[in-house]
């Protein structure tokens, strides 16, 4: 493999100085507000307008979960709500006045100590038209899920997700059991998610469904878990390295047929699994309406679905997926262990996929970073024979390396390693529309690792802005 990919070009590329400058000083200069403005499909989304403060029927401070209930409560009227400070939202640890509509209990945690204590929410954000929120400060969002539905001209930002996760036994490590996605879209028209941080969770990250149109997602950052002493995943694999008997695939993994060390296991366990699901059942006729933009974002360790669609449009230009992490603790798994884990039914692995294109979908991947990604392009997810479950998908001016060999071209470069798998190609087209029904400015690639990890860059809490600046869409 490495051989033949060196024969696509010579590793003194330029992609090699685009990953120097990742772990060096940030060395491009802060964007101007001007590149922040909203772009992509979700172009002409008004949000909640520009409201003043001093309109408290409109303009809610939010500082608990009873002022957020109020305030995202159906017909509230709300058009700006401002997080002012960390919300821990589960349904064991929000009080009795707002364990109501739009709050739900969620499906119980089974195994992560913090949250079997805390319980997990669902808040449902319902057929509003015209809603910002936003935080001044990056506050941070834990333990609730949010469902956004049957709502138009919806914009969340400044954000950060996070402690939304656990180890599965209940379905083997198939993560099929809980749902918990931190932002799921279902029926939406106009949603804009910008300057947000995600971090590792049981299922999705941000996914959107039943022919939701005019998303864009930008400037954010995704992300596994670290790794660290403390981090949400040690916490976790410290409970089951302390209960072996009670958590029978932990226990397997750890057991000498297998081998796994404790620390194999935090570092295999943090890659997130699972980006962006675009568009949740297959052949679904609303799937012809789905529409979404990614730009400026950083994937760090996200093993799939950057995105991953069925049917409609989808543009990703200038993100960057990093999986550099995740494929050093894939190499944890030699084949004698991963041959003994499936042969007890159990799933423990670290997949690799960037892009996907399904059911005649359309995805454009332009001008981005691609590292280490095993599959970074593909077109077929259930029967390559079957061209009826095949997307077109194109890729141009993108850069992609694998285990330090680096390529930077198009999908129909010959022999290109961006060429789509496993399906015979389809010619690209928009579906719907001959050409992007909007204008938009992009950054070289080379570029993009240390423009988007700069204290200007993709993610939270990185800009130091007035309150006004947030509700504004160009500026």
């Amino acid at each position: 493999m490495k051989s033949k990919i060196r024969t696509w070009c010579s590793a003194a590329l330029a992609l090699t100085l685009g990953f120097t400058l990742l772990s060096g000083p940030a060395s491009v200069q802060a964007a101007g507000n001007a590149d922040y403005n909203l772009t992509g499909f979700s172009q002409g989304n008004t949000g909640g307008g520009t409201i003043s403060e001093s309109d408290t029927s409109k303009y809610k401070k939010v500082y608990n979960a009873t002022d957020l209930a109020a305030a995202l409560k159906k017909n509230s009227g709300v058009k700006v709500v401002e997080i002012m400070n960390d919300l821990n939202l589960g349904w064991n640890e929000i009080p009795s006045t707002a364990q109501t509509s739009p709050f739900a209990k969620h499906n119980d945690a089974l195994t992560h100590p913090v949250l079997k204590q805390t319980g997990i929410s669902k808040l449902t954000i319902d057929s509003f038209n015209g809603l910002t929120i936003f935080s001044a400060n990056g506050s941070k969002i834990k333990h609730a899920a949010i469902s956004i539905k049957r709502s138009s001209n919806v914009i969340i930002r400044n954000l950060e997700f996070d402690e939304l996760w656990e180890w599965d036994e209940a379905t083997k490590g198939d993560y099929d059991k809980n749902d918990w996605d931190y932002i799921t879209l279902e029926e939406n028209s106009n949603v804009w998610i910008d300057h947000c941080t995600f971090n590792k969770a049981y299922d999705g990250l941000v996914d959107s469904k039943k022919g939701t149109s005019g998303v864009t997602i930008s400037w954010s950052l995704f992300k596994g878990d670290d790794g660290s002493a403390n981090s949400w995943v040690t916490q976790q694999i410290n409970e089951l390295e302390a209960n072996k008997a009670s958590y029978p695939m932990y226990n397997y993994l750890r057991s000498s047929a297998v081998g796994l060390s404790k620390a194999d296991i935090i570092a295999i366990s943090g890659p997130q699994k699972k980006g962006h699901l675009v568009g949740s059942t297959s052949f679904e006729s609303a799937n012809a309406n789905l529409s979404m933009t990614l730009h400026h974002n950083l994937y760090k360790d996200i093993q799939d679905r950057m995105p991953r669609l069925r049917g409609g449009n989808a543009h990703a230009y200038n993100i960057v997926m990093d999986a550099s992490g995740a494929r050093a603790a894939k190499s944890r798994i030699t084949s004698a262990m991963a041959t003994a884990i499936s042969s007890k039914g159990y799933h423990f692995d670290i997949i690799s996929n960037g892009a996907i294109s399904t059911e005649s979908g359309a995805v454009l991947v332009e001008k981005s970073v691609i590292k280490d990604v095993l599959f970074p392009v593909r077109n077929n997810q259930t029967d390559p024979a079957d061209a009826t479950y095949t997307g077109k998908i194109q890729v141009t001016d993108t850069m992609y390396s694998l285990d330090g060999s680096s390529f930077r071209g198009n999908s129909n470069t010959s022999g290109s390693p961006l060429s789509p798998v496993p399906a015979a190609v389809k010619a690209f087209s928009w579906n719907g529309f001959s050409s992007l029904p909007y204008s938009y400015t992009t950054d070289d690639p080379a570029t993009l690792n240390a423009r988007l990890t700069s204290s200007s860059g993709a993610g939270a809490g990185k800009l130091t802005w007035s309150k006004d600046n947030w509700l504004k869409t160009s500026y």
